[in-house]
């Protein structure tokens, strides 16, 4: 089992956070870097310092993208993509609130294809549900559940097609766990067939904020 992490607040907000991230790097998938919901409009000096050590010590890094669900003109979705990868030297791309219907596919499709060609070496793409069947095909991650540890005990469903792709290329973040059920969050995730997860303990608006428990757990 493997994390993602997308460690959203700044690491002059909080050092320790990003500290134990560089330490615990080779148990994660990838990090998500999320200066300015986006890469910002010019680099940001402490981002790239944290992105540096981050890539020293093993850890892939994905640029946070938001699609606004296809709103987005492509160009600039495709400009994020290209400023993560100059100012941060990302290597790949976490394409947020995309869309997961069976009309948004073709317009995923020609996304996709469009940051590989600047240079994503992994796509990552986060409906938070399970989208039609397609969409995993498309990227090297797909998030297929983002949200409660209250939703995700009760009201998860596995479409079939997901028995048809690997574990390694689907996810499921979780927020809202209980630390001490941070472990069973890990395998639940396993046996529903996601092999890449994020379980953390914090809340909305910024639940990504807390990684303790995330990286100690899910390595019991």
């Amino acid at each position: 089992m493997s994390l993602l992490i997308p460690l959203y607040v700044h690491p002059a907000e909080d050092p320790g956070a990003w500290h134990r991230l560089i330490t615990a790097a080779a148990r994660t998938y990838g990090v998500v870097l999320n200066p300015a919901s986006g890469p910002g409009e010019e680099p940001d000096p402490a981002f790239t310092a944290a992105a540096g050590a981050l890539r020293a010590a093993g850890a892939r890094l994905l640029g946070y993208v938001d699609t606004d669900y296809g709103v987005r003109a492509p160009a600039d979705v495709a400009e994020d993509v290209r400023r993560h990868r100059e100012w941060y030297a990302a290597d790949g791309c976490f394409l947020d609130r995309m869309t997961a219907t069976a009309e948004g596919l073709p317009a995923c499709r020609r996304l996709v294809r469009a940051v590989r060609r600047l240079g994503a070496g992994t796509v990552v793409l986060n409906p938070g549900v399970h989208p039609a069947p397609g969409y995993a095909r498309l990227a090297d991650l797909t998030v297929t559940f983002e949200g409660h540890w209250s939703t995700y005990v009760s009201a998860f469903s596995r479409p079939a097609w997901t028995a048809r792709h690997s574990p390694e290329r689907l996810c499921h973040l979780v927020y809202g766990v209980p630390e001490a059920l941070v472990p069973l969050a890990v395998r639940t995730a396993h046996d529903r067939g996601a092999a890449v997860c994020g379980p953390v303990t914090g809340e909305p608006p910024n639940p990504w904020a807390a990684l303790t428990p995330a990286l100690t757990g899910a390595s019991r």
